[in-house]
């Protein structure tokens, strides 16, 4: 049993943990998820775990405080049953947006739920594009952070980019350079402020993009108002067409509608969310990050380098 390889999922994204799974040949290991009639959460690892390495599949979405929960839940439970290592597999982790001490007397969420991970159970994180890289630091345990680029690179690359320019937001200069260098695209930087939840205020844009093929770079799509006023900021700049990719396809509210009524051509998100097939539209493009998943899982059980697979 000792440094067994074992895969947990908890509800929120089976899918992408069962691809996992068969990149890594192996089964999911079998859990008990259930509710109390008081709505309280009740999980049992029903296999041996015992000094096994085990990699708990899980993320904060939807319903990310309830999914926060039921990973806590497993991990405590993996602790108490004496798993070897028990690393979090956090493919979205939702409250990294609150990474900063921004108005009076508020919690930096990212950092407090990352410690109470830990005191659960946790030894090691690897999540994927966190909203910002001070995030990162916030984890007092070794944590790998991924970033979809090879995956969401490997798909645009397929197309013709000759007339085609990278926009960014302001803020998101270390993915520039991953996006950009790797498909050798010139530049255009958007400055945009976040008025409310649904409202974002466009300020400037820097590059050309008159007679270009846009694609629009960004770490998730909620609501989708950012996308939305992007779209309309460029509009009038003489743009051919316009397409999004993100790491993070949340969809939440209105985003289908106003992505369908919307010049963009295509949207591209992965799959670190589950993307039900009532928001997968003709405009949709979901792409796996299972194998890069897997692989870093596989570098982490042998020890091996995980960067590595960046470059």
């Amino acid at each position: 049993m000792k440094d067994r390889l074992m895969v947990i999922a908890g509800s929120s994204n089976i899918p992408l943990a069962l691809e996992i799974c068969d990149c890594l040949d192996t089964q999911l290991t079998e859990v008990a998820i259930s509710r109390f009639s008081n709505d309280c959460l009740f999980v049992q690892i029903l296999e041996n775990v015992r000094e096994s390495d085990v990699f708990v599949v899980q993320s904060l979405y939807p319903n990310p405080s309830e999914k926060l929960v039921e990973l806590m839940l497993l991990c405590d439970a993996l602790r108490s049953a004496s798993a070897g290592r028990i690393t979090a597999v956090i493919p979205h982790y939702s409250y990294a947006r609150s990474d900063k001490k921004d108005k009076p007397r508020i919690s930096i969420a990212a950092r407090a739920l990352a410690d109470a991970l830990v005191t659960a159970g946790v030894n090691r994180f690897l999540t994927m594009a966190l909203h910002s890289a001070q995030v990162h630091g916030f984890f007092s345990v070794p944590t790998d952070h991924l970033l979809a680029v090879p995956v969401i690179c490997d798909h645009l690359s397929k197309s013709d980019l000759s007339n085609t320019v990278a926009l960014f937001d302001f803020g998101e200069d270390k993915r520039i350079g991953s996006y950009a260098e790797r498909l050798s695209l010139p530049i255009a930087v958007i400055e945009k402020q976040r008025i409310s939840d649904t409202e974002v205020e466009i300020r400037a844009l820097i590059g050309d993009v008159k007679d270009k093929d846009v694609i629009i770079f960004d770490d998730e799509i909620s609501r989708g108002t950012s996308l939305i006023a992007t779209l309309d900021a460029i509009d009038s700049l003489g743009v051919l067409s316009v397409r999004a990719a993100c790491t993070h396809g949340l969809l939440c509210g209105p985003a289908i509608d106003l992505i369908q009524g919307s010049k963009v051509e295509e949207v591209i998100a992965t799959d670190t969310v589950e993307i039900p097939p009532e928001k997968r539209t003709e405009k949709i493009t979901v792409l796996s990050v299972a194998s890069l998943f897997a692989e870093a899982i596989e570098r982490i059980h042998m020890g091996e380098s995980v960067s590595e697979l960046f470059r």
